[in-house]
């Protein structure tokens, strides 16, 4: 059987970019930038996936395409000492993959809402909780959810995630220009706008690094098997550093728009007030959604944005379940068909937890978090930083940089290679202690 790839670098880039641009960039962003200062922690996001994006993206790739082997092996084919890295990668997708198939299936819900014109349901006080506190629906959605990631998968890397994001990135690039401008029509935009692009330094500090370096592997899916995976598809002459910086031109662009995208309508639609955008995952599903119903062609706004985040969504599902589809063929010398199942029903079946977790499981909450929450916490917060900061430490001291910069420099020149050896050996391992660590003060 022969080794899939992606076509060109095109389509590495533009996978790549679907599996980075997800529901972080949509709902995470805007409301971690109002809460640390709207300006200031645009600044600082862009300077920290510039400085510490690039090493950890462009070392994971490298990973992937030397190896040229599904990311639970990868490690260990570097350095057996490294084997138990792939396994934690796998786990990582284990844990945050089956809750945001949940989330997943609420985006689809909204979407075939405001689809099919009924928008003043998801904009009538309280419908996100009673919604959520369902056994049935919220279920079927998942399992929906789930079936179209799996019909993208089961097409395999050149006719199903290559070619669906081939459709899905431009589209969801369009959406989001054509909601930006829109946004900024609205009376009192500008507040907004001046809130979001003015840096103010007095809100400044340690925290604000800590939270935009955690939205950076939150965003840019590192740490957890995604770009070593995407990495063994990618051609030996294709080149790592021009696709990782279009990697990150693609993320910070999304995520940028859509900062401006909510942060203008609510500054616009409250008067002023920046509070509500704190309210978390109901920022998209509650909040939104009543200040659609209060626009000009608020319906038609609130479809196009509910198509957007499902775009967004999909687009990082397929990337985060295909980790462990090629791990099922690589360990288990599956079909890829019979792993897409396999791993349809392991989703589907964590996922139930996640899912009643707001309704007849609600009792249930561990560090008196919702399930949901809880696993979000551990995934993102937890397991993400332990894993990048180990694989750091396994490349800067173990394996060595320079191995990873022969693998980078294959289609000619690698200009950052001292960088990149001095950030993944030193800097990086740092950095991400400390976002542990500040993970732990947090709780």
């Amino acid at each position: 059987m022969s080794k899939s790839t992606f076509s060109n670098r095109l389509g590495f880039v533009l996978s790549a970019a679907g599996s980075a641009v997800g529901l972080g960039n949509i709902w995470r962003f805007p409301f971690l930038a109002a809460e640390y200062g709207g300006g200031i922690f645009l600044l600082v996001y862009i300077a920290v996936t510039l400085v510490f994006g690039f090493p950890v993206m462009a070392m994971e790739i490298a990973i992937g395409r030397k190896t040229a082997t599904a990311s639970i092996e990868a490690y260990g084919k570097l350095d057996k000492r490294g084997g138990f890295i792939g396994i934690l990668t796998a786990i990582v997708t284990l844990v945050t993959l089956p809750y945001y198939c949940v989330i997943g299936g609420w985006v689809l819900k909204y979407a075939v809402m405001y689809c099919t014109a009924q928008w003043e349901l998801p904009a009538a006080e309280g419908f996100f909780p009673q919604y959520t506190s369902q056994t049935f629906e919220p279920i079927l959605y998942q399992v929906l959810f789930l079936l179209m990631s799996a019909a993208i998968l089961i097409c395999g890397v050149k006719n199903g995630i290559e070619k669906a994001n081939r459709f899905l990135m431009p589209a969801l690039v369009a959406l989001a220009i054509i909601i930006a401008v829109y946004s900024l029509t609205l009376n009192g935009a500008f507040d907004g706008v001046v809130y979001y692009l003015t840096p103010d330094w007095s809100k400044f500090s340690f925290k604000t690094v800590l939270a935009a370096t955690g939205q950076m592997f939150y965003s840019l899916s590192l740490a957890n098997g995604i770009m070593v995976t995407f990495g063994s598809y990618l051609h030996k002459k294709d080149s790592i550093e021009k696709s990782v910086k279009q990697i990150e031109m693609f993320d910070v662009g999304i995520a940028f728009l859509s900062g401006l995208i909510v942060i203008t309508a609510v500054f616009a639609m409250s008067g002023g007030e920046s509070t509500a955008l704190s309210a978390g995952a109901g920022l998209v599903f509650e909040t939104l959604p009543a200040m659609f119903a209060s626009m000009p062609f608020g319906g038609l706004v609130g479809a196009l944005f509910f198509v957007l985040v499902f775009f967004a969504a999909i687009s990082s599902a397929i990337s985060m379940m295909e980790v462990n589809v090629a791990n099922l063929i690589s360990r288990f010398k599956m079909k890829r068909f019979s792993a897409v199942l396999v791993m349809s029903a392991v989703l589907l079946i964590l996922g139930l937890p996640s899912s009643l977790g707001y309704g007849i499981w609600s009792g249930l909450r561990p560090m008196d978090m919702a399930l949901l929450d809880f696993l979000d916490y551990i995934g993102n917060s937890i397991i993400t930083p332990i894993v990048a900061m180990i694989s750091c430490i396994f490349i800067g001291w173990v394996v060595a940089p320079r191995v990873l910069s022969e693998e980078i420099a294959q289609d000619g020149v690698f200009k950052r290679r001292k960088s990149f050896e001095f950030i993944v050996k030193w800097i990086a391992p740092l950095f991400i202690a400390a976002v542990l660590i500040g993970s732990f003060i947090e709780v």
